[in-house]
């Protein structure tokens, strides 16, 4: 059984990577941006590389399920890159394929907001994938760029769940039937996303969560049991949104980015802008094995509670980050 989670937005630090090992977690996807141009991108990578050559003995640049594997041989954790904004791509579709190469795994077509190529969560209006839009899912499904939906608007998620030629996924939300935040998915959402092979990652991040804070494991799990239910196990894992030790001040740059001179409180509020505190039973990567308790607890088997754990999210990542019709094996 791999543990692998599939959304991460930490303030790395050696702790950080020693608490990964004590969680047994064996590989992360990692958002290295928010709102950064293309050269921004290329620094943040730059920063990854020297903590690869740093904590080399506890992380290593994941480009391929193998490295996995990899990872997994040498006790350490596999780190992929992902974006939450197409803006590394600025408006230059030949960009996909150069981020590709330089490892970027994951990319959100939008982030809450209209971009380039789809609709936010947060626009009243949604028209849908645009002509750059179309463009790009194409590009993206020739390299082994995956098209991330997380913050995207329904009609946006929809359309790029049936426009992409390769599975799409929702690395961080959960169902808005269980909790109606903004950017928990409807039911034509992920059905639209599983219905076309792809997978959706569910979020421990307080605001996406039923009593947020005071959400409990057992509520959280058999969210996961009515979801597996209702669309099929094999097409759910973990994506937990972590962002541990981040300053609330980090919040801004999430929410605001350079799009506006005020304060945009997004999923927080006037009163409470910064990080909520995480649930009692989820608050580092040494936590897993409670989310691995609680999924037996509700009834899932050995073999399923690996499938949620990171055997669906391995299966995925081995089909899909490379060109079409290639493996890591």
């Amino acid at each position: 059984m791999y543990r692998i989670d599939c959304l991460q937005f930490a303030n790395w630090s050696e702790s950080i990577f020693r608490e990964m090992r004590e969680g047994d977690v064996d590989a992360v996807h990692v958002t290295i941006v928010y709102h950064e141009t293309f050269r921004e991108t290329v620094a943040e990578m730059s920063k990854w590389n020297r903590m690869f050559d740093r904590y080399s003995d506890l992380i290593l640049h994941g480009r391929t399920a193998a490295d996995i594997d990899r990872a997994r041989e040498t006790n350490r954790t596999a780190i992929f890159f992902g974006f939450q904004n197409p803006s590394p791509i600025e408006a230059d579709i030949d960009l996909v394929e150069i981020l590709h190469t330089l490892g970027a795994r994951f990319m959100q077509l939008s982030y809450n907001n209209q971009s380039l190529l789809a609709t936010g969560c947060y626009e009243a209006d949604d028209p849908g994938i645009t002509r750059m839009g179309k463009e790009v899912i194409r590009e993206m499904n020739r390299v082994g760029l995956v098209v991330d939906m997380s913050h995207s608007a329904d009609r946006s998620t929809i359309e790029a769940a049936e426009l992409s030629e390769r599975p799409i996924a929702i690395t961080h939300a959960n169902p808005h039937v269980w909790e109606p935040a903004l950017r928990n998915k409807r039911d034509a959402v992920i059905r639209a996303v599983t219905e076309n092979g792809g997978m959706m990652g569910f979020s421990l991040y307080p605001h996406h969560l039923k009593d947020k804070t005071n959400c409990t494991a057992d509520s959280f799990c058999q969210m996961v049991a009515d979801a597996a239910e209702a669309y099929g196990v094999e097409h759910f894992g973990i994506g937990s949104d972590l962002c541990q030790d981040q300053p609330d001040s980090i919040v801004e740059w999430m929410r605001v980015g350079r799009w506006t001179k005020g304060i945009d409180f997004g999923e927080g509020s006037a009163s409470a802008p910064g990080f909520p505190p995480q649930p009692s039973w989820f608050q580092t990567n040494k936590d897993f094995g409670n989310i691995e308790e609680g999924l037996g607890a509700v009834g899932f088997d050995q073999t399923e509670v690996g499938l949620l754990m990171g055997d669906n999210w391995y299966r995925f990542f081995d089909m899909n980050f490379g060109p079409v019709g290639t493996t890591s094996r």
